[in-house]
């Protein structure tokens, strides 16, 4: 597993001088958007940051086409304000870091394909950099699809969650995201190999606040987002979130307790999914049925206790049964999903974890 930069905190906070900080001066920010294959939400997209850029908000915009094959590259070559730079299709977080290379400005403000930022989101982010100690800021989401349930759910169940993250946190996703350049480009930008879109993010805002800087999270800056519709693909991702964070939790492991955005029922439940194969399994030898069951049914019990104070949560804001009920039922099917990624993960992680450490042992 490739090691992660280390750096001097007061180095980091020494790089916040570079964002102009003199009465009436405001910083520069470039708009980097990736996209594969985003045709159907691109143009919504680009509508909503094109007037930032009429104004003088924004310096520039830049969308990386990352080797889409519908009509995504059409649609942002339609509007002349955008600079589109064609990607190798290598993942998100490959696109982000050719976008931001390729920009000058003080703050690179990051926002997905799939969302629409409200007038103020990037303004409302860009006065926390008043503080040279803030190396990032980020904002929260409203629902593009509100007619899905399962969208509805999924929005639903982030809202919750945000509403418990503090201002100073160590968690920060790209969907609405502003750092500064001089600090993304010292930290070696988005490191590859965590998934299109499940850690890369993640893993960026650990290295950012281990490094010393802060991080900012601000609710009243708001990008409207096109939650999954499809249950399938939905199921299909939280596997890939599974086995991506095991990858994540290996390169961070005192993260693996949780964050600002993840809590301990959060990494209980994929934990207990995990555990019911081996308790089926002893459920099934005679000598062990008795045993094997009561395991069973202990971990079903638990699972469906963890998955109960976000559920609680969804319920005390919606006041919706269908909604409470949805969250349940997902929330237990999804931590068989997640626990399926993590064995994979764990068991692809070991081997580098392995070399790793006889390398340290050679060193020392």
């Amino acid at each position: 597993m490739t090691s992660l930069p280390s750096h001097d905190p007061s180095e980091a906070c020494a790089l916040g001088s570079a964002v102009p900080t003199r009465e009436g001066e405001h910083p520069s920010v470039t708009l980097v958007i990736p996209g594969r294959n985003c045709a159907a939400t691109l143009d919504r997209c680009l509508q909503s940051v094109v007037p930032l850029k009429e104004s003088g908000q924004l310096a520039e915009i830049i969308f990386v086409n990352d080797g889409s094959t519908d009509r995504t590259a059409e649609i942002a070559t339609s509007f002349p304000e955008v600079t589109v730079v064609s990607g190798s299709g290598e993942g998100a977080a490959a696109a982000r870091n050719l976008g931001a290379g390729k920009t000058k400005s003080d703050l690179i403000w990051f926002v997905d394909s799939d969302c629409v930022a409200e007038p103020d989101a990037l303004s409302i982010l860009v006065r926390h950099f008043d503080d040279t100690k803030v190396a990032g800021a980020g904002g929260t989401y409203t629902n593009g699809c509100p007619d899905s349930l399962l969208a509805t759910i999924i929005h639903e169940e982030i809202v919750a969650r945000h509403a418990t993250m503090p201002s100073e946190v160590n968690h920060l996703a790209t969907y609405d995201v502003v750092y500064r350049r001089d600090m993304f480009q010292e930290l070696g930008g988005f490191r590859r190999g965590l998934g299109r879109a499940e850690a890369e993010d993640v893993e960026l805002a650990y290295r950012v606040v281990d490094a010393g800087w802060l991080l900012r999270f601000d609710r009243a800056s708001r990008v409207q987002h096109h939650h999954p519709t499809s249950l399938r693909s939905y199921l299909a991702k939280q596997a890939r979130h599974g086995f991506y964070r095991m990858k994540l939790y290996a390169a961070h492991p005192k993260r693996a307790k949780g964050d600002s955005y993840t809590s301990r029922s959060d990494i209980a439940q994929p934990l207990l999914a995990a555990a019911v194969l081996p308790a089926c399994a002893l459920s099934c030898l005679p000598t062990a049925r008795s045993v094997g069951l009561v395991m069973l049914s202990g971990l079903l019990i638990l699972l469906a206790l963890a998955c109960l104070p976000m559920g609680l949560s969804i319920w005390r804001r919606t006041k919706k049964p269908t909604v409470f009920m949805g969250y349940l039922c997902l929330a237990y099917v999804r931590s068989f999903y997640r626990a399926a990624g993590m064995v994979l993960g764990v068991a692809t992680s070991l081997p580098s974890l392995a070399a790793s450490s006889r390398t340290k042992e050679a060193i020392a």
